[in-house]
């Protein structure tokens, strides 16, 4: 059982986009659904493709969308917007319901929807659903994915949202490519101005906002209702403000359990006319843009200590929130999302999890009418397009890049396009600086994979890692899969002799326990003309790194040359990851890999 990333989203879509041998339309699949809320016949609203929850409609015109001019959202982040293959025919395939028990993704709706997108011949999955990581043989999209790309359809899948946490990333197989999220250079500021005449940035992109002038500052804590706890009122639970201590007054609320604009429901109810939301401590330096009810703002951890800061020290506090606006080409960018699940992968830590990054906040994509842009039953409004945030965002950009690729090169396998985006990705924001997490901290490998895709790039890699259907079979027979297990993937009979996690040929090097010196191989092939490659490596702190042969000349496309990557450690053990990369270059070419070495685990 999978359940979707998003809160409170409660309908999914697995798009399968690019170009089917015919036009497929949508389906849905609630079988495994049904059989788990008692076998008997499902109402109408339970038996459709019709998106009532927005989020397919979202991820499926970001996969795939035509050009629309005009786009926006109350009038904010107006343009012409259109999806990463925007030509491409796409079918949808429904196989999330409403949560019961916390239940509303089954494998068997999931794997049956991967059984369709096979037979009606599409060439790119985008998945933006999953669950907790999980052994491959107990993983229905793992499964499901697996049939697929031995059917020629690469997938593409979202790796979570339970950031910050560590070894959280989810959808770690390693025929799928799986997709990190981080910002957008584009950012809707709306500023908060207090009574001391200090000045916060935030964003939010509400549809009101507040005449000219300040207003009555409290803190939700100070606005508890009497029967509401002091936890569920600093979160700002709707019924838990006393509308005698809110009316008339902005309310800072705190971020965490429900829903951001949930928040700035329950200020509303209890008559406040303005909202300022506080990031907590996992929270950072993150901040998102909401459709709020009333106007608000969000604001990153450091400023929220100030501004209860001032509450706290002031006997009259006010304050005033700004319109929003929109700015773009805004730095830095990216910057890593604290949503967005991180590694090592908690299944098979020689296998690097996230693969790459792509934009997941913020980003504004078509949307549906059966819903409001906040999901909340009490909001009225409708829009064609609305922003949304999360990794089910981040998937589709890279769907979409995968169908051009697919177009591009259709004899490209799923391992080398994977391959091509993953090596040409960057691992620098647009002031050429590392890319920083949430906190302002250099991000690593275990929250960018690769790094930021870059589309243009990937269509000339250079050099590609490539991988079989038998290379995926072998690595899960050296996973210890007896001949039962296997046959859930395919019928297949194990080598007498196992292969080494180390060696798999992943565009990636990660070695999770170094404690002796190892070597390691790799073979690339060249995709662009004859050419001489020399190699470069910034090899990981506390780690020696030597490469055979430092140069590789390929006098033909198509041809394939093996390399071997030695490490050591230089002064004993590395408490934790050490991360770097090696870079093939002939002078036009820069085909990246990060290395990823610890020798604790």
């Amino acid at each position: 059982m999978h359940l979707p990333y998003t809160i409170k989203h409660n309908l999914r879509f697995s798009l399968a986009c690019a170009i089917p041998r015919k036009l497929i339309g949508a389906r849905y699949f609630n079988k495994g659904y049904g059989a788990y809320i008692g076998g008997g016949p499902l109402n109408a609203s339970l038996s459709t493709v019709r998106d009532s929850d927005g989020h397919g409609t979202h991820t499926l015109s970001t996969a795939a969308g035509r050009f629309v001019p005009g786009a926006n959202i109350f009038s904010y982040a107006n343009g012409t917007a259109k999806g990463g293959s925007p030509k491409a025919r796409v079918a949808a395939y429904k196989v999330c319901w409403p949560p019961l028990n916390g239940n509303e993704c089954f494998d068997a709706d999931i794997m049956a929807a991967f059984d369709a997108a096979i037979h009606d011949g599409v060439d790119v999955l985008s998945v933006s659903l999953g669950g907790d990581a999980v052994d491959y043989f107990e993983d229905g999209l793992a499964i499901g994915s697996f049939h697929a790309v031995k059917n020629g359809i690469t997938v593409v899948c979202s790796a979570g949202n339970s950031g910050p946490s560590v070894s959280t990333v989810s959808n770690v197989a390693p025929w799928v490519l799986t997709v990190a999220a981080s910002t957008l250079d584009r950012e809707f500021p709306s500023y908060i101005k207090l009574g001391n005449n200090k000045q916060y940035k935030g964003q939010s992109l509400s549809s009101d906002y507040l005449p000219e002038k300040l207003y009555p500052l409290i803190t939700s804590s100070d606005a508890k209702a009497a029967n509401a706890s002091d936890e569920t009122s600093e979160l700002c639970m709707v019924g838990d403000l006393d509308p005698e201590k809110v009316k008339g007054k902005i309310v800072v609320c705190l971020r965490g359990n429900n829903a951001r604009a949930e928040k700035g429901e329950a200020v509303r109810q209890a008559g406040g006319v303005g909202m300022i939301l506080a990031n907590d401590v996992d929270s950072g330096d993150e901040i998102i843009a909401d459709a709020h009810f009333l106007p608000a703002t969000q604001i990153i951890y450091s400023d929220g200590v100030e501004v209860y800061s001032y509450i706290n020290s002031t006997k009259s506090p006010m304050a005033y929130i700004t319109r929003p606006k929109t700015d773009l080409d805004t730095k830095p960018a990216p910057v890593m999302a604290a949503f967005s699940s991180q590694g090592p992968n908690p299944v098979t830590r020689e296998i690097l999890k996230p693969d790459i990054t792509a934009p997941g906040v913020s980003v504004l994509a078509a949307y549906s009418q059966g819903t409001s842009p906040t999901g909340i039953s009490s909001d009225e409004r409708r829009v064609l397009f609305n922003v949304k945030s999360g990794t089910s965002m981040s998937c589709p950009h890279v769907s979409g890049i995968v169908g051009l690729l697919k177009t591009l090169h259709p004899d490209w396998s799923s391992a080398a396009i994977r391959s091509a985006i993953m090596t040409t990705a960057r691992s620098r924001d647009n002031a050429i600086e590392p890319i920083t997490d949430a906190y302002m901290i250099k991000a690593t490998p275990f929250n960018y994979g690769a790094g930021h895709v870059r589309p243009n790039r990937a269509m000339d890699p250079g050099l590609i890692y490539d991988l079989t259907i038998n290379d995926y079979l072998n690595f899960l027979c050296t996973l210890g899969y007896n001949s039962t297990m296997i046959s859930a993937f395919a019928d297949y009979k194990c080598p007498s002799k196992n292969m080494s996690f180390l060696d798999f040929n992943y565009p990636s090097i990660t070695h999770p326990s170094l404690t002796s010196p190892t070597t390691i191989a790799r073979t690339v092939r060249n995709v662009g003309p004859p050419s001489t490659y020399t190699v470069h490596v910034d090899p990981p702190a506390g780690v020696s790194v030597t490469v055979q042969p430092k140069s590789l000349k390929f006098e033909k496309t198509g041809e394939e040359k093996m390399f071997k990557v030695s490490l050591a450690l230089k002064y004993g053990k590395i408490a934790d990851y050490s991360f770097g990369r090696l870079i093939w270059s002939d002078g036009v070419h820069y085909v990246r890999s990060p290395i990823s070495v610890s020798s604790s685990f």
